[in-house]
């Protein structure tokens, strides 16, 4: 019978009941249609995706709905009782606001609200749209404030069409393992953001400006999220970045707890490619994918160098870091961080021999602005010394040892860093700083300092 629950059904989500087009229940529905019947005026309320269907307008089917949002996109089935399945996890949500609201939340925490009928698609065309058709070709006479009341702020609100945002989405669905996102595969992006008042200095749209840090409380933000990070992966990482004087990139895995809001990065995963070297970089991609899954690790973040550079991102860093953390945080059913680090190893003005580290973040745009810069912050982490050096930590070294031997751009080792330091002493210096202090662990890096000089 019409407006009759499933008997059992997934978990069902009810977010959004606060909204004023919040869908009528299926006995409110039914009950409103048989007593006031064809002659008498729905109101915007009253128009719910049951209605529409009932009456022809759009047909149950999978994957026909779509929510597009500041570079994320969210496909959803539409069911025979008018409930929406989100197809990434199989939820159920009993209106187009209450999906609208929890997607969006997932991309910018802080969204109150998620505009459904006029967020919210059907094959390509808002669910708006349909109420209006609706209106006209069943109650010709009435007021068409009755569906317009209201729906002029949600468009308002933030529009999501396709095309607007600057970062393609693909489609992907299958979780099974961990999920990279092509930050080997993009080379120098074309910048689509705009320049908010505080970048006045980046007008000219240079790829490679480097913009300062903000503090959290510079913004009057809190940070929403701590972080742990393993002095393994410094200790690969700084020694990754030394290597050659070309830009090199990595992946991070760890953990995201949700509970005590700790994302702890376990592990760097060095990509052994060249940069927008698309020919080889599927293969690197899949092999860090495998060995994400099979250690139980999820990706939560990336690092990159600046090999003669400050430490700090560039308007092309925000925006690649900007893209990495929309995908991350819709990748979950809930809120992910995504962690982005920079590492400067030959930057004249860095202190002393250690390389400069920068762990930061990207605030997202003003939703009335989605097509703006973020802000960059730094964020306060937490090292933890670990005391002792994985087999997998030292492999990988000697790969990377491998992979940049005959390289044109692999740094030589034995000029002079400053009058007294040779780049080779330089690199042990600052790797020390993240070494365990176990002397047997020292001798184990001096063989891989000897097959750094055997390169030259």
């Amino acid at each position: 019978p019409s407006g009759s629950e499933p008997p059992s059904s997934p978990q069902v989500v009810e977010e959004g009941a606060d909204e004023e087009d919040e869908e009528l229940s299926g006995a409110e529905d039914a009950d409103l249609r048989a007593s006031s019947g064809r002659g008498s005026l729905l109101t915007r309320r009253g128009i719910t995706l049951r209605v529409l269907l009932k009456d022809g307008l759009v047909e149950p089917g999978d994957g026909v709905l779509s929510i597009h949002y500041l570079g994320k996109k969210f496909v959803g089935d539409l069911l025979n009782d008018g409930k929406i399945r989100w197809v990434e996890t199989g939820q159920i949500f009993n209106s187009p606001s209450a999906w609208a609201t929890h997607c969006k939340r997932l991309v910018n925490p802080a969204k109150k609200s998620g505009c459904g009928w006029a967020s919210v698609r059907y094959r390509g065309q808002k669910l708006v749209q349909y109420k209006t058709t609706w209106l006209h070709k069943y109650q010709p006479s009435a007021d068409m404030s009755l569906v317009s009341e209201g729906e002029d702020d949600e468009m308002g609100d933030d529009d999501e069409e396709e095309g607007k945002t600057a970062m393609p989405v693909e489609d992907k669905n299958k979780k099974s393992k961990p999920e990279l996102h092509g930050i080997i595969l993009t080379g120098p992006k074309r910048l689509s953001g705009s320049v908010p008042e505080c970048f006045c200095a980046c007008l000219d749209r240079d790829p490679h400006t480097l913009i300062e840090l903000s503090a959290f409380s510079a913004i009057n933000r809190f940070q929403p999220f701590n972080v742990a990070v393993s002095s393994n992966v410094l200790l690969l990482m700084d020694f990754h970045c030394h290597l050659t004087t070309s830009e090199v990139v990595g992946y991070l895995g760890g953990r995201w707890d949700t509970n005590t809001q700790l994302l702890t990065v376990l592990r760097a995963f060095p990509c052994r490619t060249r940069l927008a070297d698309k020919d080889a970089a599927p293969a690197v991609e899949e092999e860090i994918c495998q060995n994400l899954f099979m250690r139980g690790l999820s990706l939560v973040g990336w690092y990159h160098s600046h090999p003669r550079g400050a430490a700090l991102p560039t308007l092309q860093d925000i925006d690649s870091q900007m893209d990495h953390q929309l995908r991350l945080q819709g990748s979950s059913n809930g809120f992910q961080p995504c962690l982005g680090i920079i590492c400067g190893p030959y930057y004249q003005g860095n202190q002393g021999v250690a390389s400069t580290i920068t762990p930061f973040w990207v605030v997202p745009p003003p939703e009335q602005r989605p097509n703006d810069y973020g802000i960059p912050v730094a964020v306060e982490v937490t090292y933890v010394q670990d005391h002792f050096l994985t087999t997998d930590v030292l492999n990988e070294m000697m790969l990377l040892v491998e992979f940049y031997r005959s390289a044109p751009d692999l740094v030589q080792f034995s000029q002079m860093w400053s009058p007294n330091t040779s780049i080779l002493d330089k690199i042990k210096a600052s790797l020390s700083g993240h070494a365990p202090k176990d002397q047997a662990y020292a001798q184990i890096l001096e063989h891989v300092y000897n097959q750094l000089c055997n390169t030259q």
